[in-house]
């Protein structure tokens, strides 16, 4: 079977590094790390959501105060995206566009939370009757709808007319994988010529902190590199917020409307299955040879900053890719859940695109690029589970 070739031609990123692509870039080119918040949520480090105007992406006012701050973040990335792909404002193009997006749930009421944990905490011993009496009380059905995981598809269909097909996966970073991908195999296959993928997570919020710490996830106290997070307190995710939306197309419809493209991308290459880290490591080695990750010279890793997680990936990194420098992508953003394996993408992309290399992101660990590279291999490996690897390659002319 004759595979078609899909290519990078839009990026849109948030992330605590700054608003668009390009200020993204500057900060990955000199490895700048973003503003880390050590007391908003203290003992818990994150790395907040720069300041944005949300009306260059989101003109009405009644869109915006209708959206959860994680669905601003993700239908402003995403026109970011459309712009970066000239896309934006052609019904024509995003009439037909699929649109493929990595969500969790929205963001909880706070008090409602609050009074359960309560009750728990002061002596309850009838959680779930507890539970029914909060929530068939307190909880409005207008805040439940709000919650819903497909409405940042649909705020991104409203606002800036993508309406072709629409899908929304869940299953933290898995569903960002498995977001990217069905879209490029979707557009490999011949399925599709022009997709909108991506995520957003916004870590600014306290259900999204407890989410993790119930799993004793998060690190406490001061930010430490992901390399040096075993021996932190707590676990080792300090989160992120922002979003990462790109615009994937087939590589002849990209050059039919003369499309710039940032990078060409394989096929996505996904798994998951037993925690157990030797049989990790052999599902590391099949995406290896799924992916082509080691014709790469240099690696962006999606490292989550989970200690043993992370000890699996740079174990099977020395093995396989021991020549290539690798970017631990999280030291500079904090770790953006869904979105995390699309950032790294994204980041991969942008240093294709911009003919340089990523400086290195935690000096003791990572070394210095011998120059810039041609290809770049993404490896991401969920906080729990989920393992995804994918080759980007320079596009040159997308004719």
């Amino acid at each position: 079977m004759t595979h078609k070739n899909a290519v990078i031609t839009g990026i849109g990123l948030i992330s605590g590094l700054g608003v668009g692509a390009q200020a993204n870039w500057q900060a990955l080119a000199e490895g700048r790390r973003s503003p880390v918040d050590t007391e908003s949520f203290a003992p818990y480090p994150v790395h907040p959501a720069p300041q944005i105007d949300w009306s260059g992406q989101i003109p009405r006012r009644g869109d915006q105060r209708q959206m959860e701050p994680w669905q601003r973040l993700g239908t402003f990335a995403a026109g970011l995206a459309l712009d970066d792909a000239a896309i934006k404002g052609d019904e024509a193009l995003t009439g037909t566009m699929d649109m493929i997006v990595a969500a969790a749930g929205g963001e909880r009421d706070v008090a409602v939370d609050t009074m359960i944990l309560s009750g728990v905490a002061g002596g309850r011993n009838d959680a779930d009757v507890l539970v029914n009496e909060v929530l068939t009380s307190e909880l409005r059905p207008t805040l439940f709808l709000a919650q819903l995981s497909n409405l940042l598809a649909g705020n991104i269909s409203i606002v800036h007319k993508v309406t072709g097909s629409s899908r929304t996966f869940m299953g933290e970073e898995g569903a960002g994988m498995s977001a990217l991908e069905t879209a490029v195999a979707r557009i490999r296959a011949g399925q599709s010529t022009h997709a909108l993928v991506g995520a957003a997570y916004n870590c600014e919020h306290p259900d999204m902190l407890l989410g993790f710490e119930t799993g004793q996830l998060l690190m406490r106290g001061d930010w430490r590199p992901v390399a040096e997070r075993d021996g932190a307190k707590g676990g080792g995710i300090v989160p992120g917020s922002g979003a990462v939306f790109l615009v994937i197309e087939e590589q002849e419809h990209a050059a039919a409307r003369s499309a710039r493209a940032h990078a060409r991308i394989g096929p996505v290459a996904t798994d998951a299955g037993d925690p157990a880290e030797d049989k990790v490591r052999g599902r590391l080695e099949r995406l290896a040879e799924r992916s082509g990750i080691g014709r790469a010279d240099m690696v962006v890793s999606a490292a989550s900053g989970i200690a043993a997680r992370g000890a699996t990936e740079r174990a099977f990194l020395a093995h396989r890719c021991a020549d290539k420098p690798a970017r631990v992508i999280a030291n500079l953003t904090g770790h953006l859940r869904e979105a995390q394996f699309p950032l790294a993408v994204a980041a991969g992309a942008l240093a294709l695109s911009n003919g340089a290399t990523i400086a290195p992101t935690d000096s003791a660990t990572e070394r210095a690029a011998d120059g810039a590279p041609s290809a770049v291999g993404v490896i991401g490996l969920g906080h729990a589970s989920a393992e995804a690897m994918v080759l980007l390659e320079r596009a040159g002319d997308t004719s």
